[in-house]
């Protein structure tokens, strides 16, 4: 059987336990749960900051740690599978499930419970954090400061148009690899999008080209998922589109028609799929 190795914990020698008797290794390992700290941290191809960014952890999401590698952690991203490194400063040990989560598209943690206080972050739309009280308009989270109570939804309560969430990130800068309010790609966007409506997602474009229904064309609309070859882009309705690109390096809405010739044009091809989810 054919393991894919961005979601499969598993290298050189050394598997996840549950692998056992699924893959081959020399010695398998109880992973350990940890938790992202900073804002947002890469998930990269090798240890080595220079390395590609391949995702991200955003604050209060899990990562199990199958292997320490000098300042560096290899593991399993929990929320969507994703295997990489991760620099081991940006985690800790896993702490109580969270409560809530970040629904606004970026909020400010305070030192203190005052908005004059020292300000960390930004924290991306989708964080997830842990509240230990309320103090006005201002919520105590665990392991970041006190963050504006109206920012946070709690976990279970979610958006319901995941065309309006993505709308959003419009003028968000494009990045390799990125899922946060500050950068993201494509898929990131939809990922994203999705999360942000209780709607389980995977990380890759043509990971995400299973989620759903193939439609027509002509039956494009709201909500839909149209790809390309190594792109995807969520429709708007009235023939317009929202999507993180190369081309404009940001997060446009734009005619599907005009982002289906320029692709064309640049060698990649017409449209591979539309999928309703």
């Amino acid at each position: 059987m054919k393991h894919d190795p961005r979601i499969t914990p598993w290298r050189d020698g050394i598997a996840a336990r549950s692998l056992e008797g699924v893959l081959e290794a020399e010695v398998y390992l109880d992973p350990k749960a940890m938790g992202c700290m900073a804002p947002a941290t890469a998930i990269r191809a090798a240890a080595d900051a220079a390395s590609e960014q391949m995702d991200q952890l955003l604050f209060g999401e899990r990562f199990e740690v199958l292997e320490e590698e000098g300042a560096w952690v290899f593991g399993q991203a929990a929320r969507d599978g994703y295997v990489g490194f991760v620099e081991a400063a940006a985690l800790a040990p896993a702490g109580a499930m969270p409560t809530h989560r970040v629904s606004a598209l970026r909020t400010y943690a305070f030192a203190d419970a005052s908005i004059k206080s020292r300000a960390l972050g930004p924290y991306s739309l989708n964080s997830l954090v842990t509240v230990e009280q309320i103090d006005g308009k201002l919520a105590k989270v665990t392991g970041a400061g006190w963050m504006t109570a109206a920012h946070l939804s709690p976990i279970g309560m979610f958006d319901d148009d995941w065309a309006a969430v993505a709308e959003r990130f419009v003028g968000a800068p494009y990045l390799w690899g990125g899922r946060e309010s500050l950068g993201l790609d494509c898929s990131g966007l939809t990922q994203q999008a999705l999360f942000a409506c209780g709607r389980a997602c995977p990380r890759d474009t043509d990971q995400q080209q299973a989620l759903g229904l193939e439609i027509d064309a002509e039956a494009f609309g709201r909500g839909d998922l149209v790809f390309w070859k190594g792109h995807v882009a969520l429709g708007l309705g009235d023939g317009r589109i929202v999507h993180a690109n190369g081309h404009h390096m940001a997060t446009v809405v734009e005619p599907l028609a005009e982002a289906i010739a320029r692709i064309g044009a640049a060698g990649s091809g017409q449209p591979t799929s539309y999928r309703r989810i």
